[in-house]
């Protein structure tokens, strides 16, 4: 057993105990305990530090700066430097084993303190990649928290010979986005009429011919391959995870109708083999009681409660978001991403605990964040499935380093080789090749 961390600091705060837990507890699986107890720390013979202005004596100690002692938000400056090369800030003193405030710092970027200050939203109205200083300082891409983390821990190792480690184990999940259930089917003659008539005057026969066979039944609908998923799942033995889209026909929510009962089935089938979430409508961000619709929807369908959830199109707002999916009992968030940018929004790749800055508590709601989608690839970054799976690759080994957990967000079009997806028919299976491969 790894041996517990005793923890000296004037205040103990709920920052303080938040970050700790996070850096210690989460990444380092190292248990921790707090104390303002002086003579309970000087007492204890084994692994201890201090966290404060100044330390008590030579014990391993990290300079704070502050951040953790206040409430609310301030404007805070950030002036990176350079750690052997890896990002930091939050400067120290020559006292601290570290060059700067590791947990500060760290909460500064968990917390996404910089979403609630002002800045320019992106086309959905949500916080802008290009706004976070992770983008801005070429650190999006790196689980920065996790590699401080573990520099830390070499340091601690060095400063105590004897200390015992086991770290965690690398994990991997898929995560599949199903805001297009069926490409044909059951969207109804109108709207199978309409792009139809679409298809043949832009000469894309091909697809003509296709949303003919599957309306008249000879053919399976391209975009079902949720069978193909499962054996994935089975054969790879990869945590899936289906987040369904069950709202109201808008611009941005073009899904089956939620009433076909092909679609309300492959959702009851689909919960016998996966865990299934909802993925939150475009509008859901502003409007709690169309969530708690979408909630119970999905809920009244698998005969369980909505646990797991995810916004379409990533679009969530801090803290409102949030807000809402704790108050509707939802325990699991998978929206800590970018839409359009390949990395760490919240700079870490293991799941943690929503911290609200609003009522500076430690939430129920667990955060996985996304590292990266299948559409970002194809779309945003114009990869080849060859170009992707070289980024991917790359992030994997990012994250194995660090023993943290890799969350991937695909859709079940992508292993369609159909339309906008031709040649990538065999890339999902590629990627857990390279995911799970020792």
């Amino acid at each position: 057993m790894t041996d517990e961390l005793l923890i000296y600091t004037q205040k103990i705060t709920p920052r303080l105990t938040y970050i700790f837990k996070h850096i210690f507890v989460r990444i380092l699986n190292i248990p921790i305990k707090f104390t303002a107890i002086i003579e309970e720390f000087v007492a204890h013979e084994s692994l201890k530090m201090s966290y404060g202005k100044q330390p008590l004596g030579n014990e391993f100690f990290i300079q704070s700066n502050g951040l953790l002692l206040e409430q609310g938000i301030n404007d805070v400056e950030i002036l990176i430097s350079q750690w052997d090369s890896t990002p930091c800030f939050f400067s120290t003193g020559k006292k601290s084993i570290l060059p700067f405030d590791i947990f500060s710092a760290s909460f500064y970027l968990l917390s996404r303190y910089e979403e609630y200050l002002p800045s320019v939203l992106n086309e959905n109205e949500c916080f802008a990649a290009k706004e976070s200083i992770a983008y801005q300082h070429n650190f999006l891409d790196k689980p920065l928290i996790d590699v401080w983390a573990y520099k830390l821990l070499k340091a601690l190792k060095e400063y105590n010979e004897e200390f015992v480690h086991n770290p965690n184990q690398y994990q991997y999940v898929s995560v599949f986005s199903v805001n297009q259930t069926f490409l044909y089917k059951s969207k109804g003659v109108i709207r199978n009429a309409i792009g139809g008539i679409y298809d043949f005057f832009t000469l894309k026969f091909l697809q003509v011919w296709t949303r003919f066979t599957v309306v008249l039944r000879i053919k399976e609908d391209p975009y079902h391959t949720f069978d193909k998923i499962v054996h994935f799942q089975k054969k790879y033995n990869v945590k899936t995870i289906f987040f369904f889209l069950i709202s109201n026909y808008t611009t941005y929510d073009n899904n089956v109708n939620f009433t076909k009962r092909k679609y309300f089935l492959l959702i009851k089938s689909m919960a016998d083999y996966v865990k299934v979430g909802l993925l939150a409508s475009y509008f859901t961000m502003d409007d709690e009681e169309k969530l708690k619709r979408e909630s119970n929807r999905l809920a009244a369908i698998v005969n369980t409660p909505t646990k797991l959830s995810r916004q379409h199109l990533v679009r969530n707002k801090l803290p409102d978001t949030y807000q809402k999916l704790i108050d509707l009992g939802v325990a699991e968030d998978y929206s800590m991403g970018y839409l359009n940018e390949i990395g760490f929004r919240a700079s870490t790749c293991t799941p943690f605990y929503f911290y609200d800055l609003d009522f500076e508590v430690q939430t129920p709601l667990k955060i996985f964040p996304c590292a990266f989608s299948d559409t970002m690839l194809r779309f945003n970054s114009q990869l080849s499935p060859k170009q992707a799976l070289m980024k991917i690759n790359h992030i994997t080994n990012l994250v194995k380093q660090v023993n943290g957990t890799l969350v991937a967000v695909f859709h079940n079009e992508c292993l369609s080789d159909f339309g906008e997806w031709k040649y990538w028919g065999n890339f999902y299976e590629e990627v857990l090749k390279c995911v799970k491969e020792k």
